[in-house]
């Protein structure tokens, strides 16, 4: 008996054990189809173990070879006939199923496979892929794949073309492109088919460098370098934080231009339209609320109580709020403020304003504080100058502030319940976690590419990332698997795979380690039984 594969019609593999006897031969067991090569490595695996069962075989690598034979066999494989087989296996399966196998170029695959399994500079990354793909690659070739990773449409004289929202016009080889056709698509399969609900926010990513361009600039930052040249970074999601699609922005660009921008180029992209627009204070301003409502979008923004008018402010104090409450004020016909208190953000407020404070304290009583430092941002906004010199802390200014911890309120122009209204917004939260999986995860940042070109690929490599982790995490909910991401991630670098030469044939050949009840746990996971 000896295992047989045969490629079908369709591209798929077959793999069976056949009898030769008489002259013909007989498939004594099917094993399986498998569309692609790691799995039908497996079927062969499960194969050979059949044949071994069912002759008595010591082992169908090396024949009958008897135990000075097989000795002599172990003895000389070595540590580099062994390859790390699971981020192929693992990942790479979950490329392909959310569709990014349609983009022809194995160096994409490979840097993203990497920034799942081993995030770092490019040069771990040609290590990796040395090491454990036997795949050659130099750092000029990276960065010249880089450099056609995400192209952009020029002028006559040889500038970025813009398109009537002000964003980048891409040619229709740009892969970034390419990667938000696929992941919407993806998209729409586990969302139902529908987009009803976006989600945006914007951080910024930091630069280990000291000057700027066009595309870097210093401005206020999210990561606390102020010091260091920053891009924005602006990501549409919908429900479950499932991506629509990113733009990336100069430095120093105020983020509440952003958003109408983002969601008509998506939504003209994809072919959705007007869902609700869901996105937190930063982006409240009477601009960006004045084009919500001219283009007939439904909003739920994260509004500022406390910038509120006069009488507005008053009607919310005056409302003697308790824990769980939450109230609807109109201030227009068509747009509410729903606000809402809870004793738990009270206490963190009442403690954030308290370490303020002392923070405040120490500098005032040290001298370290001047006129310049005056202004509403933070905490010094309780600072006050006495005379020509003196800085001193508004203490009737802070102890007024009380009376807003634990106040939070919603700007909306929905016909959704309070209840709904603050459900929603919640959601906002998956942004937040998309953008700390980039960051801590997938080591997004700090990038030290300084070329706009390899900037935008370095992101794109990092988004495409971003959507298998997070298509591996919804297999993990479904399943109602205990297993966490990052427990996964530290599984898949311990399947491996043994190359050999068949002792036999003089063959080269391949097969899987056996895997334990948690790699086999993962692999269900991602490649189910048919």
């Amino acid at each position: 008996m000896f295992v047989r594969r045969k490629v079908n019609r369709s591209g798929s593999i077959s793999v069976h054990v056949v009898d030769k006897s008489r002259g013909g031969f007989k498939v004594i067991k099917t094993f399986g189809t498998a569309s692609t090569a790691y799995e039908a490595d497996l079927l062969e695996d499960k194969a050979r173990q059949y044949i071994r069962e069912q002759t008595g075989q010591l082992e169908s690598l090396f024949g009958d070879p008897g135990e000075d034979r097989l000795n002599e066999f172990i003895a000389g494989l070595h540590n580099a006939q062994i390859q790390v087989a699971g981020p192929e296996l693992i990942f790479g399966a979950l490329y392909d199923r959310i569709g990014y196998d349609a983009i022809s170029n194995e160096l994409f695959r490979h840097l993203v496979i990497c920034r799942l399994f081993n995030p770092g500079s490019k040069l771990r990354t040609i290590d990796y892929l040395q090491r454990y793909l036997g795949v050659g690659y130099d750092v000029a070739q990276i960065y010249r794949f880089l450099d056609k990773l995400c192209v952009f449409e020029l002028d006559d004289d040889g500038r970025i073309k813009r398109d009537e929202n002000g964003l980048v016009s891409r040619s229709k080889t740009d892969i970034k492109a390419q990667v938000e056709r696929i992941s919407f698509e993806h998209t729409k399969k586990v969302t139902g088919g529908s987009v009803e609900v976006v989600f945006y926010d914007m951080t910024t990513l930091y630069f280990e460098a000291a000057e700027e361009d066009d595309l870097r600039k210093a401005g206020f930052s999210k990561d606390g370098k102020h010091s260091c040249p920053q891009i924005f970074l602006g990501l549409l999601v919908t429900t479950g934080g499932n991506p629509i699609g990113y733009e990336i922005y100069e430095g120093n660009i105020f983020e509440g231009h952003t958003l109408i921008p983002v969601i008509e180029k998506l939504a003209s992209t994809h072919g959705f339209s007007h869902p609700i627009v869901i996105a937190d204070a930063g982006l409240l301003s009477k601009d960006n609320i004045k084009s919500l409502e001219e283009q007939d979008y439904k909003y739920i923004l994260g509004a500022r109580p406390k910038n509120e008018s006069k009488v507005m402010k008053e009607q919310i104090l005056g409302l003697d709020m308790k824990d769980g409450d939450v109230f609807v004020l109109d201030k227009t016909k068509t747009v509410k403020l729903v606000v809402s208190k809870t004793d738990k953000r009270a206490a963190k407020d009442a403690h954030n304003r308290e370490k303020g404070l002392a923070r405040l304290e120490k500098k005032v009583a040290k001298g370290q504080l001047t006129k310049a430092s005056i202004n509403n941002r933070g905490y010094n906004k309780y600072l006050k100058m006495e005379g020509e010199v003196t800085i001193s802390i508004d203490m009737d200014k802070f102890n007024a502030d009380a009376a807003w911890d634990g106040i939070k309120a919603y700007l909306t122009n929905t016909d959704l319940s309070k209840e709904d209204v603050i459900a929603n917004y919640g959601n906002l939260w998956y942004i937040e976690r998309a953008f700390r999986m980039n960051k801590s995860d997938l080591r997004v940042r700090p990038i030290y590419h300084r070329l706009r070109n390899r900037i935008e690929g370095h992101i794109c490599i990092c988004f495409t990332a971003y959507t298998v982790l997070l298509e591996l995490e919804r297999l993990l909910k479904a399943a109602g698997s205990t297993l966490t991401l990052a427990r996964v991630r530290e599984t898949v670098k311990t399947m491996y795979r043994l190359n050999y030469i068949s002792p036999n044939t003089r063959r080269p050949m391949s097969v899987l380690l056996r895997m334990d009840a948690e790699q086999k746990q993962v692999y269900d996971l991602v490649h189910p039984a048919r």
